[in-house]
């Protein structure tokens, strides 16, 4: 009923007002045939600066004043829903219509926003997240759009280290329990934060299944992750679990998740996993692991974890060692200290 489906529907509704200075604000104004006529920004930083060559106001009233207006249109992100119901119960009061962005304002959840709307003789309406649309391709869709986390920056004050993979199933868990119990051994205070509903086993922190959020919100939880560790428990060192691969064949579903994993991570540096022959898993390889991990973040592979559960008769620690180049560990037979070493000669180089 409230849906927009097409841009037809919002040319209808010119001139605008857009709330929220930010990459949805701009993408709407950049929409065809959208005309846009002020712009308003809780952020003082951004107050009276030009943004797409409108002056940015502080309020809505400022801007009326200056500006004539037949809608407004709320571009604003998760986390942000009181700020998006105030100026949409302003503008239905200032007789102007409201066009919400689904991130920030569910029209379906607020009822009574739309019968005030009907009310002051004014529409408001919804750019969804078209879940209809997934339904008709996919053949289900989720009732809501799962993102809802709020998007945070956070800067950790000890070193990051993500240990990453060459496919499932090939030593991810174990790498990063034997470093935490490496760092332990040697006095520093770890934590190991598991994004797998099974690492239960201590001395992981703590876990939670990052395959369950969204795509957008699992940078988020990471971050968030490392923000409480560090609130918590005041660590040395901070290891993170990845999950699947960037370059796996065969079973593309999950490399997204790696990546927004290690987007979350940010690591200072990384220790890859990896398990030769792996009987029902297709890895691409180390060399092309390496390369995409290093291409996503700016941060360096340092060491390479193997898992021998498969390997051929000629394949050892210094096989892998003289054919990659970096430090190789077998840690579930050797434990994790050569590759904390490396860690550390790394983290000692870049200061």
């Amino acid at each position: 009923m409230y849906s927009v489906d097409s841009v037809k529907e919002l040319q209808d509704l010119n001139p605008y007002i857009v709330v929220g200075c930010g990459g949805g604000g701009e993408k709407f104004s950049n929409l065809e045939g959208i005309e846009t006529v002020g712009f308003i920004d809780d952020d003082p930083r951004k107050q009276g600066t030009l943004f797409c060559g409108l002056k940015v106001s502080s309020s809505l009233e400022e801007c009326l004043d200056e500006v004539s207006a037949k809608s407004i249109v709320i571009m604003l992100p998760i986390g942000a829903e009181g700020a998006a119901l105030k100026y949409a119960v302003k503008a239905i009061d200032s007789g102007l219509n409201v066009v919400c962005s689904f991130r920030s304002l569910p029209v379906s959840e607020n009822p009574s926003l739309s019968k005030f709307a009907s009310a002051k003789n004014v529409q408001i309406k919804e750019i969804s997240p078209r879940l209809d649309v997934v339904e008709k391709i996919a053949g289900i869709a989720p009732e809501r759009s799962c993102e809802v986390l709020p998007k945070i920056s956070y800067t950790p004050k000890a070193p990051v280290i993500f240990v990453g993979g060459t496919s499932q199933e090939c030593g991810k868990r174990t790498t990063t329990k034997a470093l935490g119990i490496e760092s332990a051994k040697r006095g520093l205070t770890p934590a190991i934060i598991s994004t797998d509903e099974m690492g239960l086993e201590e001395p992981t922190d703590f876990n939670f299944r990052a395959g369950s959020l969204s795509a957008m919100d699992v940078p988020a939880a990471v971050l968030s992750a490392i923000k409480y560790v560090e609130e918590v428990k005041n660590p040395d060192i901070i290891f993170i679990e990845g999950q699947s691969s960037l370059t796996e064949k065969g079973n593309p579903h999950p490399r997204g998740l790696s990546a927004a994993i290690l987007i979350g991570a940010a690591p200072d540096a990384v220790i890859i996993g990896h398990r030769p022959n792996h009987p029902y898993r297709e890895p691409r390889g180390i060399v092309e692991e390496i390369r995409a991990i290093e291409a996503v973040e700016p941060t360096k592979v340092v060491g390479i974890s193997i898992n021998l559960k498969n390997a051929g008769l000629d394949m050892d620690e210094c096989y892998f060692e003289h054919t990659y180049g970096l430090p190789v560990q077998d840690v579930y037979n050797n434990g994790a200290s050569k590759l904390l070493d490396a860690i550390f000669d790394f983290l000692e180089e870049k200061e």
